[in-house]
């Protein structure tokens, strides 16, 4: 059993869990149902409980906060990737290929990591991304330009669409 920690980071988008393995960040997600029922399904995927330490997601926390005020485009944080495996893990990596500010397609995505006909598993990595902002989902974008749901929540993915447009501006 790996040990795991956690800690929640309040931010504009709503507070977002920050998972940690002694390999990195293991989970960036928003909190969109209370704590307990994100938890335990994460401890059941990491086969351990993660036990809260405020002190654990310092990094993660401060470039999110970075992120948010807009002096950050990138993060510089180690991914423990147990949560993600094979091509799931592989779109994930390709979607940090696109540029803080752009936008691409699950196809260009897919082709990006290696599988061009794969836009599907492309949309289901994205939907299912343990990295929520951190790994620039909201970046990936339908083949006509809309902009899909994010996980049902469309106005969050506009939110961070427009801060990276610099819409707010």
């Amino acid at each position: 059993m790996t040990p795991t920690t956690y800690s929640v980071h309040s931010t504009p988008i709503g507070d977002i869990l920050l998972v940690h393995s002694p390999d990195g960040l293991v989970a960036a997600q928003v909190l969109h149902a209370p704590l307990d029922h994100v938890l335990e399904p994460l401890a059941h995927e990491l086969r351990s409980i993660p036990r809260h330490d405020a002190d654990a997601g310092q990094d993660a926390a401060s470039q999110l906060d970075e992120y948010f005020a807009a002096t950050r485009k990138d993060f510089d944080l180690t991914l423990d990737w147990q949560l993600a495996n094979g091509f799931t893990a592989s779109a994930l990596k390709a979607v940090c290929e696109v540029p803080y500010g752009e936008t691409a397609s699950y196809a260009e995505v897919a082709a990006l990591a290696g599988s061009p006909r794969a836009h599907r598993a492309v949309g289901t990595a994205c939907r299912t991304t343990p990295f929520s902002v951190v790994v620039p989902v909201h970046r990936v974008v339908r083949a006509d330009g809309s902009i899909g749901e994010y996980g049902g929540h469309p106005e969050i993915k506009r939110f961070l669409l427009d801060l990276e447009s610099g819409a707010g501006e």
